[in-house]
């Protein structure tokens, strides 16, 4: 199945509907500077927040959905760690104190009854995780934003997390300096690994659903899988031909998901390594200048739906795609000038889309029923392995249906 699916737009392709803007409250002049990026943008796992970096070290947290509440999309009140400060109707503005490269909720696990300490009790309920220029991580309590810890460890920007919560509750960070960090977040951020296997930035990382492995990816084409059970390498994936910048897993660990500069979003089964599809977003030629490097085609970033049915992408070529997986063609193309970042919300029916001048763009997406054969291969993959899948004695179609090879 593997192949370079056509990026181009289809004529008949529909385009998604604008939403909603959020636009950050600074003056013109500092819209032109440094400094102004939206490089992440964040819902809350329960589907009740909404967190995006709009520029120059804030960030701001929402109550969502928008249609609930009146948000003042130009509010000028800053909360500072100290967390007196509010905003206006639920929502709060959180100043990191350095330009925030990277933002992740997580939801630590439920205590089931069991009285809990008193630091775990710190970390209950909702946390916000910012990632800073200078390396440190400052975590934030939802919604109050008051300041829990600032991990310091990392000597460079910190660019993205992943939470896992089990029986544990920790964060794994990602950074320039070219390691990842895992941190227990019981133990109020006590550093308990160090991760190394990347000779270059690392830009992304991303968990499956059980937490049993993890995906990061970076600088010269790496792609490497872990396990968390014994925090090594247990895959490096060879496919993309130029900085790996994004990854994601589907919700049901299945599929892995990774973006880059070289022009493609790659499509693998995390379990055997194998590429399944290649999402081309222009032709290689179209994508080099004179030097031979990648220029106007580079992926920024990938998403799943809730469905693993679609991804979306953003790239440099000023498009946002929604792909279906089935198709290997984009079937949503709307334009997207500058775009960083994307995520859908829980429920799946609104994408979130981050760009270079601090703005979030919110576009409603028509879900489509999925068929009973989808349901059923969802609901098998969250409790098995590709390996197990190829064990069990069912027709050989109906195999290649389970492992993704046929949709």
């Amino acid at each position: 199945m593997d192949g370079s699916a056509d990026c181009s737009p289809q004529p008949g392709a529909a385009e998604s509907l604008l939403l909603a803007k959020l636009i950050p409250s600074r003056s013109r002049e500092l819209d032109c500077k440094s400094g102004c990026e939206t490089w992440g943008v964040a819902f809350s796992p329960d589907g009740l927040y909404f967190a995006w970096s709009q520029g120059h070290h804030i960030v701001k947290l929402v109550p969502w959905p928008l249609e609930s509440h009146k948000i003042s999309y130009k509010s000028t009140h800053l909360f500072k760690a100290d967390g007196r400060a509010k905003g206006q109707c639920g929502e709060r503005i959180i100043d990191c104190g350095q330009t925030v490269w990277g933002l992740s909720f997580g939801a630590a696990p439920s205590q089931n009854g069991i009285q809990s300490s008193e630091n775990q009790h710190k970390c209950s309920g909702t946390i916000l995780a910012t990632g800073l220029t200078n390396g440190e991580i400052k975590l934030w309590k939802v919604p109050t934003a008051h300041l829990l810890f600032n991990l310091k460890g990392h000597q460079s920007v910190v660019r993205c997390f992943a939470f896992i919560a089990n029986e544990n509750f920790m964060l794994i960070s990602a950074s320039r300096d070219t390691t990842m960090r895992v941190w227990d977040l019981k133990q109020d951020g006590k550093l308990l690994q160090t991760l190394n296997g990347h000779n270059q930035w690392v830009y992304c990382c991303a968990v499956t659903p059980d937490s049993s492995m993890l995906c990061s990816v970076g600088g010269g084409k790496t792609v490497l899988l872990w396990s968390m059970a014994s925090y090594k390498v247990i895959q490096k994936l060879e496919g993309h031909g130029g900085d790996v910048v994004s990854c994601e897993f589907s919700s049901n660990g299945a599929l892995l998901a990774t973006a880059s500069y070289d022009t493609h979003v790659i499509v693998w089964d995390p379990y055997t390594g194998e590429s399944l599809m290649k999402l081309r977003h222009c032709t290689t030629f179209a994508a080099l200048d004179v030097n031979d490097v990648f220029s106007t085609g580079f992926v920024r970033a990938v998403s799943f739906s809730q469905d693993g049915l679609n991804v979306t992408s953003v790239a440099d070529d000023g498009l946002l795609r929604i792909w279906c997986l089935d198709l290997q063609r984009p079937i949503y193309v709307a334009p997207l000038t500058n775009g960083l970042c994307c995520t859908f919300s829980p429920h799946g029916s609104v994408l979130a889309t981050g760009t270079r001048d601090g703005h979030v763009k919110f576009w409603t997406i028509s879900r489509v029923l999925p068929t009973l054969q989808d349901v059923c291969r969802n609901a098998l993959r969250r409790v098995m392995t590709t390996h197990q899948v190829m064990l069990l004695p069912i027709p050989k179609k109906i195999k290649e249906f389970l492992v993704y090879k046929k949709f």
